[in-house]
């Protein structure tokens, strides 16, 4: 079985030197020893921990909370904590609400033991969830993205690439409201402004630009985290929805102009027996296409039917045979 790695942080170098021979003992291996918070997250990259102990019982580890948040943030790497009593302001000085675990002197290489142990496995279980959530994240059709306080994207879904045609890179590099359409941005960053405040995005469209220059609409729904300063979103591609929607609103208003066109023309209209002239409220008589021109957008493309082009034919035939004595076929 391979060999846990511990980093130990401890400001006195008797206490250190005990720490370090009784994880030994226990079977761990010691992969570094640290004397302050600020030495401790610049080797634990390269000495790779499995475990952080950090000794805060001894007063000489300066804020060492913001040490466990900056290891645990960038290796996630869980932290066991030493104290001197187990009271309530000793845990707040640890600066952390959730500790994976602490043992109070004086204690045994069991308690020791135990609690290195307890903490390896909620770091197992942690990482577990984690890697699902990253799946999650990979596979997910909608875009998803963190976004700091600062306006930039601090991590997006390839959903993004396959959407707007930009690399995540490229997307991170600039301020996400340069990627929103110039008539969306002021509403936007009210939006923006009310989430960081507290509040939340429900529901809200606005369009982002596709690096060939058109653009795609969406729909979001985002919450913020106060505490890492980040706000956790989601949009939707809504585009073909919108242009169908814009195409159903199109037909209405058309259908809504022909109706009004037949509300003007449903009332019973005088028309004349013979020469099939209407009669209009002046009691002018007018023909068919003036009147329906001048009471509606209707305009006239005249033509001939077959019926009339027919009698018209035999019409002209009629005439051309009186006059020149023989059918006109036989010219």
């Amino acid at each position: 079985m391979t060999q846990r790695k511990i980093l130990i942080i401890n400001g006195q170098t008797d206490g250190a030197r005990d720490l370090e021979t009784r994880l030994e003992t226990l079977g761990y291996e010691v992969s570094a020893v640290a004397s302050s918070e600020a030495e401790g997250a610049a080797i634990a990259a390269h000495a790779a921990p499995d475990l952080v102990l950090i000794d805060i019982a001894v007063g000489e580890v300066a804020k060492p909370g913001e040490s466990a948040s900056e290891i645990r943030r960038h290796w996630r790497v869980p932290v066991v904590f030493v104290i001197a009593e187990p009271d309530e302001p000793a845990l707040r000085r640890a600066g952390v609400s959730e500790p994976y675990g602490f043992v109070v002197e004086p204690f045994s290489d069991r308690e020791l033991r135990a609690n290195i142990e307890l903490a390896l496995c909620k770091q197992s279980a942690a990482m577990a969830i984690h890697e699902l959530e990253d799946r999650f994240f990979s596979t997910s059709i909608d875009l998803l993205c963190f976004l700091d306080f600062s306006g930039h994207f601090k991590r997006l879904n390839p959903a993004w690439e396959r959407t707007l045609g930009f690399t995540r890179k490229e997307l991170m590099s600039r301020p996400f409201i340069e990627f929103v359409h110039p008539d969306d941005r002021q509403r936007t960053l009210e939006q923006n402004a009310t989430v960081r405040g507290g509040g939340q995005a429900l529901s809200f469209e606005n369009r982002y630009l596709c690096k060939d220059g058109s653009y795609r609409w969406f729909r979001w729904n985002a919450a913020p985290d106060s505490s890492e300063k980040v706000i956790y979103s989601v949009a939707r591609d809504i585009t073909e929805s919108k242009a169908a929607e814009e195409e159903r609103e199109e037909l209405l208003r058309k259908l809504q102009g022909a109706l009004a066109e037949v509300r003007t023309l449903r009332e019973i209209l005088p028309i004349c027996a013979y020469c099939k002239k209407v009669r209009d409220d002046e009691n002018y008589w007018d023909t068919v296409e003036s009147y329906v021109s001048r009471h509606t957008d209707t305009r006239f493309s005249h033509g001939i039917c077959p019926s009339c082009a027919a009698i018209e034919t035999a019409s002209l035939d009629a005439e051309h045979e009186q006059r020149s004595g023989k059918p006109r076929d036989s010219e």
